[in-house]
């Protein structure tokens, strides 16, 4: 299930944004003990992700209730994930693109 590139604590924090992104603000993300349980690691990892995600205004924890997405959490997200893509995935799919020799109207043909 896990990749030996990254922490295992960031691809858990990738699991619980798609979760965000699927959900919706405000939607009750999984506990602790239940995440690490379904991801087969330890809850200290969960719990580092979900600390992550905590310091930058993602997720907030209301006491004695659970864990839950922020309001305005899926908008920064959506943010966040495309300068991502466009900054760290982009670059390998267009050499790739280049590589294969494709050009845009095989491109939009196939999507």
């Amino acid at each position: 299930m896990f990749s030996n590139d990254r922490p295992i604590y960031r691809q858990i924090r990738d699991l619980i944004i798609d979760r965000i992104l699927t959900l919706g603000d405000g939607a009750m993300l999984p506990s602790v003990r239940a995440l690490a349980a379904d991801a087969g690691v330890n809850p200290l990892t969960v719990a580092k992700a979900y600390q992550d995600l905590q310091s930058t205004g993602l997720v907030r924890a209301r006491k004695g209730v659970g864990l839950f997405a922020a309001d305005g959490a899926v908008g920064n997200l959506l943010i966040q994930e495309r300068r991502q893509f466009f900054t760290e995935e982009w670059p390998r799919v267009q050499a790739r693109i280049t590589q294969l020799g494709l050009d845009a109207a095989e491109l939009l043909e196939q999507a």
